[in-house]
């Protein structure tokens, strides 16, 4: 669980990069920053995963570290990472069909902590 929904969404991002890697393989070396607006927590958090699966396709990296600002439902996001390394990350799999609405959810469990979730298609 997480402290708040920022830490949630940044959690299931390195997630997403577990996926494929140990993330512990990944440097910080590159950053890129976009912000993201949605309509309500859960649609933010998939489009937020999707737009950073996005990136790892066209730019070939993996990310690491992911420092998040959110007000409404408007996030703006910074991540680091570097270019994929194919002997240095051993990536187990690709991710194809991003994050999908299957087991979406986002929210507080009964002891306050934060979670988000959802399939991503491998």
């Amino acid at each position: 669980m997480a402290k708040d929904k920022l830490e949630a969404y940044a959690q299931a991002a390195l997630a997403v990069s577990a996926v494929i890697t140990d993330p512990t393989t990944i440097q910080p070396q590159q950053q890129i920053q976009n912000d993201y607006q949605a309509p309500d927590d859960e649609i933010l958090f998939l489009d937020w995963l999707n737009a950073l699966i996005y990136e790892m396709a066209v730019r070939n990296m993996l990310f690491c570290r992911f420092e998040l600002q959110l007000e409404d439902y408007h996030l703006q996001a910074q991540v680091w990472g570097e270019l994929l390394d194919v002997e240095c990350h051993r990536p187990a799999v690709e991710i194809k069909g991003g994050a999908t609405f299957t087991e979406l959810k986002v929210g507080q469990d009964g002891a306050g902590g934060w979670f988000a979730q959802c399939v991503v298609d491998v």
